[in-house]
């Protein structure tokens, strides 16, 4: 698939356990990461959607906000657009790489069980650059 026109400032790794503090030079894989040989990424666009299919029974999780012009010069031809749109990047990202502090979602604040569509626009404030 062709990238987005104009590429996003930034996408983002969505992950469910708090980060490292402070975050290491280079990222921890996951273990879908290390299976499937790239990092999934998401863009702020996708991040309710990614969080509902794949971290629905996350209470929580974290947002790391990655510049992507800093992924791309490093990795060059190494970030894929796969449909519907997602990046992937057959690299990895680091401290250098990630803007600001990890965001944290929480799910289920008020004991409800809304989903991450309806948490992360409440939450959001902002932080997402769509």
């Amino acid at each position: 698939m062709a990238p987005p026109d104009p590429l996003p400032t930034y996408v983002y790794k969505i992950v469910p356990e708090a980060p490292p503090s402070p975050l290491p030079a280079e990222y921890p894989l996951s273990e879908l990461d290390q299976k499937d040989g790239f990092v999934h990424l998401s863009t702020a666009t996708q991040i309710p959607t990614t969080a509902d299919l794949f971290f629905a029974a996350a209470p929580r999780l974290w947002v790391l906000k990655i510049r992507f012009s800093s992924v791309a010069a490093k990795f060059p031809g190494l970030t894929t657009w796969e449909v519907p749109g997602c990046p992937h990047l057959y690299g990895n990202f680091g401290a250098a790489d990630v803007e600001g502090a990890p965001r944290e979602f929480v799910r289920d604040a008020d004991g409800g069980a809304r989903s991450w569509k309806e948490a992360i626009r409440e939450q959001d404030g902002g932080w997402l650059i769509f």
